[in-house]
């Protein structure tokens, strides 16, 4: 009897040391990604010839767009491992807001290449639409279609007429509210068409601004930061693409390991979902030279206050004594 009594204990507390551990492993992460995003938009904020261009903008853009993925995406996690239920009304929006920013995601790199397209093809001729003062008229273009697609994903969703929106609790994960076989496909068939025209729109700008610098014989070197420029969103695109390898993952797990599904799910979220949202800004951010030196300038200022008043302190205290 004493052996069967101490099973359910150990199991217990094995998993209270697992999900310890899971949320020590994402929360320092979360608050390493906030840092380094507020230092980004401090700088943009303090230099405001950031806000004039319509590359830094869309960049900034992207920041806050990922910033609320990721804050979103933590607060569902959060809520799971501490298993707390609370009414329909609340949960959903988190999770359109999460479902917004990560369709979002590709779209945003999309723009970004065809800015740095219409940039180089059309340095003087550049369309208002693409200018500074209209880029606006884009970002919120996104922002509404990202909202139509997850507005029809929720609406085809069957609800129990038993279930009160209001009051009824619930466990806030995305798969509670994404059941039925259709809303499943559709949710697939929207997500691939996203990545499959963002595809097509990252290779077809850095085709055309490849066979620009054959005809360009003068300012190759800006050409030439374009199209890394161009082949960094493809490798974003792909680190957001990761998010589709979650059932082939899970599935090998399964088969070579024996890992508890909460388990797999952890891993699959840490791997998939975050690290790509965390890589995919600082790429960009820090491989920008502008920016780059801008943040070097702030710490270095920083520090060398920092030393200055180490050191009065330090004079003080020998000429008192």
């Amino acid at each position: 009897m004493q052996n069967f009594t101490e099973l359910p204990a150990n199991a217990t507390s094995q998993k209270s040391l697992s999900v310890i551990i899971k949320v020590c492993v994402v929360i320092p992460f979360f608050c390493l990604f906030l840092c380094c995003i507020i230092i980004m938009l401090h700088v943009f904020a303090s230099q405001r010839q950031f806000l004039d261009t319509s590359r830094y903008i869309l960049f900034v853009y992207m920041l806050v767009n990922d910033t609320l993925q990721i804050l979103s995406s933590v607060l569902l996690f959060l809520f799971v491992m501490g298993q707390v239920k609370f009414a329909i009304v609340y949960c959903v929006p988190l999770l359109f807001i999460s479902t917004v920013t990560f369709q979002n995601t590709p779209l945003i790199l999309a723009t970004m290449s065809l800015e740095r397209y219409v940039a180089i093809l059309y340095p003087l001729q550049r369309p208002a639409a693409w200018r500074s003062d209209h880029i606006w008229i884009i970002i919120l273009s996104l922002w509404c279609i990202s909202c139509i697609f997850t507005i029809v994903e929720y609406s085809i969703e069957e609800y129990d007429p038993a279930v009160d929106v209001l009051s009824t609790p619930v466990l806030c994960k995305s798969i509670t509210f994404s059941s039925s076989p259709f809303q499943i496909l559709f949710k697939a068939a929207v997500s691939m068409l996203f990545f499959a025209v963002v595809a097509v729109i990252i290779l077809f700008t850095y085709m055309r601004i490849l066979l620009e610098t054959r005809k360009l014989r003068q300012d190759r070197v800006s050409v030439s930061r374009a199209m890394h420029t161009v082949l960094l969103h493809g490798f974003q695109l792909l680190l957001c693409m990761l998010a589709f390898t979650i059932p082939i993952t899970e599935s090998l797990i399964v088969l070579h390991a024996n890992w508890l599904p909460e388990d797999i799910a952890f891993f699959n979220y840490f791997c998939f979902v975050l690290v790509p949202r965390f890589l995919s800004p600082l790429i960009y951010g820090l491989r920008d030279q502008s920016l780059r030196g801008y943040i070097g300038k702030k710490f270095l200022c920083r520090s060398n206050k920092v030393k200055h008043r180490v050191r009065g302190k330090l004079l003080d205290g020998l000429s008192a004594s």
